[in-house]
């Protein structure tokens, strides 16, 4: 990858700067529209895990040793 120029390096650390100073705003943006929907619908019937996970109260075999 080619080093950057100054002009790169400049917007570079205006983009970075703006991300950390928004950041803050983002995070309670996120947290406030969390607990919204956990008001407005507290238990949401529509809603599958992505993975569902097995059972793990037992472990598995180990495998069989041939010789």
């Amino acid at each position: 990858m080619a080093p950057l120029t100054p002009d790169e390096l400049r917007t570079r650390e205006r983009v970075e700067t703006l991300i950390r100073l928004a950041a803050p705003a983002l995070n309670l943006v996120l947290a406030v529209g969390e607990r919204l929907s956990r008001l407005v619908e507290p238990e949401d019937h529509e809603y599958y895990p992505p993975r569902p996970t097995p059972n793990t109260s037992e472990p598995p075999p180990p495998p069989s040793q041939q010789a």
